[in-house]
Parts: C-alpha cells; structure tokens; sequence
C-alpha cells in the first residue's frame, strides 16, 4: 500500500473534475480519479478552509461516525473494474475493525475532513509521473 495526498482537484475544458492524488512521499506517482462536480465541491472545500453553513453529505457521515463511538481511520483505493474506482472506509468503534465500500471520492471527501491518510493499492498505479509541473486550482 502507497499513502497518497490529495494535489489538486482540476476541471478540464469540458467541465469534466478530476481529484489527482498523489503519494506522500515522493510526489512522484499520481493517480487521477475523475469525479462529478459536487464531489469535487465536497473535497476541495475543507481544504480551502471553507465551512458550510449546512453540513454536506461527508460532514454528515463524519458526525454520525463520530456520535456511534467510530473513529475513521484511514480510506483504502482498493481497485478499479472498468472505469470505476473501489475504495473503503475503515472505521474503528470500540476495538472493533469496520470496513465499508465507499465510492472513491466520498471516501477522499472525508478522509480530508478526519485528517486521516488515504492509501491505495500499488498496482493501480502503472505510470511514474514527474508531478512537479501540476498547477494547484
């Protein structure tokens, strides 16, 4: 397993987002997730310090996780079937292991809110990209 950040969250011409992770160390390997608008809303704005005045969907989940005694530890990229990413959530609550299915970005979306690592499978990434040249939007 490889610990990713998230870089940047683009929007390309066609209006199409795409969250680009990379790993944690080196910045070296990216793994671009395209992902819907309003996932991308959800990602980006704990990052940019913006607080909703309503709780959004992963505000939501990270509170009920919270007040059943859960405490989210880290979000896994496990793999890709077709064009679509899997991942999970894992959850500890009172000394117990859960691991829920998780769209990809949802997952991304509250691992930024925890401050938890995201991690995904070495094998997703077939490519070692030179990331430095990536412009933060």
């Amino acid at each position: 397993m490889i610990e990713m950040k998230v870089k940047t969250v683009t929007v390309d011409i066609g209006g199409n987002f795409t969250v680009l992770l990379v790993d944690k160390e080196k910045e070296k390997m990216v793994l671009p997730i395209v992902i819907g608008g309003l996932e991308a809303h959800n990602i980006v704005m704990p990052i940019q310090g913006v607080e909703p005045p309503r709780p959004m969907t992963p505000d939501l989940l990270k509170t009920a996780i919270e007040k059943l005694g859960g405490v989210v530890e880290k979000v896994v990229i496990t793999s890709i079937k077709g064009n679509t990413y899997y991942a999970e959530i894992h959850i500890n609550q009172n000394g117990q292991s859960i691991v829920l299915d998780s769209r990809p970005s949802d997952a991304i979306a509250l691992a930024v809110r925890c401050d938890i690592p995201i991690f995904m499978n070495r094998w997703l990434v077939e490519f070692t990209y030179d990331t430095s040249d990536i412009q933060l939007s």
